[in-house]
């Protein structure tokens, strides 16, 4: 399954994790979203967003001036 990248560069807290939740909500469970966030405390958001959901986080990367997650949908 190919994944799909939602840029969300330039916003900030919480706008990053709002809108991750409401794309995941239309996607599959199993499908895989690369959300790319220039967010400083994404860090922590996406993350803790991601267990207390239920998704899987793949990984978490450092960027240049942001970050980059991969989220597996539940």
């Amino acid at each position: 399954m190919s994944a799909e990248t939602y840029d969300l560069r330039g916003l900030n807290c919480p706008l990053p994790v709002l809108r991750t939740a409401k794309r995941l909500a239309g996607m599959a469970s199993g499908a895989i979203l690369v959300v790319e966030t220039t967010d400083p405390l994404a860090s922590l958001d996406i993350p803790a967003f991601c267990q207390q959901d239920g998704h899987q986080l793949i990984s978490a990367e450092t960027t240049d001036g942001g970050h980059r997650f991969t989220i597996v949908k539940g």
